[in-house]
């Protein structure tokens, strides 16, 4: 992934960096396993303005586009249904739509892959100097209506959230503690699952809160359960993702352990970072291409 040389916003890349020193300093401390948060220089941006959000969500295929209602209970078991509108509607009125939207995969369109690839190329060193190559970025924008809850979950990319507009409160919980998500959520996400996990009242009190406003960040771990309450006003983020040699191997592990569950056996979850989990996720990747094999 190349560094981008252009104008952004009316400034030459590179001049000023969005991630200021002391944001760069704190990350490089706490990555790739600690949740913590960082400030940026991204509050205005005329891609990130509603309409031209709305315009992306309409020219995005339907696979890239999630949308539901945002009254929602903070533990889901499957995942909502559709607030009757089309993306553009709620995008749009987001003010009064009640509603929770995420536009995925925007580096398909080519000015957001820009700037999804100047965010990362600011933190690359960092990254790859931790985790190796950083593979697969990848932004992902939500546009929230004012008290929207975005369900309890996991996500298998380490992830910046960069609070854009309105407020919002982040609330993470310990990335493998299976108090919070079992190995069996985890196995079935990886065979093809959904992302929604199991939520009880009594974790709300062990879960850090993130409070978010315009010009914060908050890195989240992979794989480490969360859940989002919007504040009084309409909310929009940005989040800049990135996968690692380490969180597909550990995606693969989890994969194979599915296949050795529905064996009878009770496998040993994959290791967190820094410790590898080659061995399984290379049994996965011949496994998965063997012909008649049950794969989950």
């Amino acid at each position: 992934m190349s560094h981008h040389v252009g104008t952004l916003h009316g400034r030459s890349v590179g001049a000023k960096q969005i991630f200021p020193a002391r944001s760069r300093a704190y990350f490089a401390s706490t990555y790739p396993e600690g949740a913590h948060t960082l400030v940026h220089d991204l509050i205005e941006h005329p891609l990130l303005e509603l309409e031209a959000l709305a315009a992306l969500g309409e020219s995005l295929p339907a696979s890239s586009v999630e949308y539901n209602r945002g009254d929602l209970p903070i533990g889901v078991d499957r995942k909502p249904g559709s607030n009757g509108m089309t993306i553009g509607e709620t995008i749009r009125n987001i003010g009064s739509a009640n509603s929770w939207a995420v536009l995925k995969n925007i580096e398909n369109s080519a000015p957001y892959a820009a700037l999804l690839h100047e965010l990362l190329g600011e933190l690359r060193e960092v990254i790859e100097r931790a985790t190796g190559r950083m593979l697969t970025p990848q932004g992902f924008i939500f546009v929230s209506s004012p008290d929207a809850v975005t369900p309890y979950h996991f996500d298998p990319e380490h992830n910046i959230l960069l609070q854009l507009k309105g407020t919002k409160t982040m609330t993470v919980f310990p990335a493998g503690n299976s108090d919070f998500a079992r190995d069996e959520n985890h196995e079935a996400y990886h065979t093809g699952g959904g992302r929604e996990l199991d939520w009880k009242d009594e974790f709300a009190a062990q879960g850090i809160n993130f409070p978010l406003r315009p010009g914060d960040a908050l890195y989240v771990p992979v794989m480490a359960p969360h859940y989002v309450r919007n504040g009084p006003v309409p909310s929009v983020s940005l989040s800049i993702t990135w996968r690692s040699d380490w969180s597909y191997a550990e995606a693969d592990a989890r994969a194979f352990n599915a296949f050795l569950r529905r064996l009878g056996t009770s496998p040993r979850p994959p290791h967190r970072w820094p410790r590898q989990n080659r061995s399984k996720a290379l049994a996965w990747r011949v496994l998965r291409r063997l012909p008649g094999i049950d794969k989950g």
